[in-house]
């Protein structure tokens, strides 16, 4: 009964892995980590032939199969839980001050953002438009600074794949 109770904690656990492995490895390659997804991926597919073998060859144990996709379950949950922890990258946020006359782009750059100021015409006639390209990691932290300032202003928030040149400021101390 113990072996019985030990392997279904290890396929539980093994799926909990491999799909933690899988969803990381996913972002590594759509952030251009080829190398590393690559080195992550035979780890991930070992660790997988080892669950599958063992619920594929002892069908009659349905405990096997329920800990199975229970750790798939989880394990995908925990992958983009590490993701988002990790925020690998930098993204682009689109901002558009609700007042015309504000000291919002000073207040974000006095907090280590990089605003670029454009004038744009909307529905009622110049607006200023603020362009910032951030670390994903400062997202939360650069919304927080944004809605404390301006409750009312329009945002949009876009990752981004490719970066070069231009000017980046090192974000401060991280305050949240």
């Amino acid at each position: 009964m113990e072996e019985v109770i030990l392997w279904t904690l290890l396929i539980f656990l093994a799926r909990l892995t491999d799909v933690s492995m899988g969803t990381m490895r996913t972002i590594l390659i759509i952030r251009g980590r080829r190398g590393i997804a690559a080195f992550s991926a035979f780890f991930e597919i070992m660790v997988w032939v080892l669950a599958v073998s063992r619920v594929i060859t002892q069908l009659d144990r349905w405990y096997y199969i329920v800990a199975f996709a229970f750790g798939f379950a989880c394990g995908n949950y925990l992958g983009s839980y590490l993701e988002d922890k990790i925020a690998m990258g930098y993204c682009f946020a689109y901002v558009v001050p609700n007042q015309k006359r504000t000291k919002l782009a000073d207040i974000l750059r006095k907090n280590g953002f990089g605003v670029t100021v454009l004038k744009g015409e909307g529905l009622k006639g110049t607006e200023f438009v603020y362009n910032i390209v951030l670390r994903r990691r400062d997202t939360h932290r650069f919304i927080k600074t944004l809605e404390a300032n301006d409750k009312k202003a329009f945002y949009t928030i876009m990752d981004i794949h490719a970066l070069h040149g231009g000017y980046m400021r090192r974000a401060t101390k991280r305050k949240i």
